[in-house]
């Protein structure tokens, strides 16, 4: 395990991105203009009214495979529904330049590596998307 720090950013999102094996492009394009636009910003009053793109905030993505388990049998839980990461790796690489294509400052994890990953969360506001 290495302590170096890959990647850290000031004020904007962290996402945890899971690729399920039946995931296309077209899920990518759908999910890029909801992330760069979505009202989850606070304004001047403290209310999420901004998008990242008017507060020209930046953004982590994490490739998170294990958010593609399924727990629904057993005490194990099952990834066989993410996408192997060969063809993973490839829609994370897509994701992240649509995202770097709208002017959005935008670092990454290790694919596929062992992380520490810290977070600290304003408000705490975590939303789930999917395409």
């Amino acid at each position: 395990m290495d302590d170096k720090t890959i990647a850290q950013i000031g004020h904007g999102y962290i996402i945890l991105l899971g690729i399920y094996e039946n995931d296309t492009e077209k899920d990518i394009d759908k999910l890029v203009p909801k992330v760069a636009n979505l009202r989850i910003m606070c304004d001047e009053e403290q209310k999420m009214n901004k998008s990242i793109l008017d507060t020209k905030g930046e953004i982590i993505v994490v490739s998170q495979f294990t958010l593609c388990a399924d727990t629904r049998k057993g005490r194990r839980p099952s990834f066989i529904k993410a996408m192997h990461p060969d063809k993973a790796k490839e829609l994370y690489k897509r994701f992240i330049t649509k995202l770097q294509d709208r002017n959005i400052v935008v670092k990454t994890g290790k694919f596929g590596g062992y992380m520490q990953v810290e977070i600290i969360n304003d408000g705490p506001t975590t939303i789930l998307l999917e395409s």
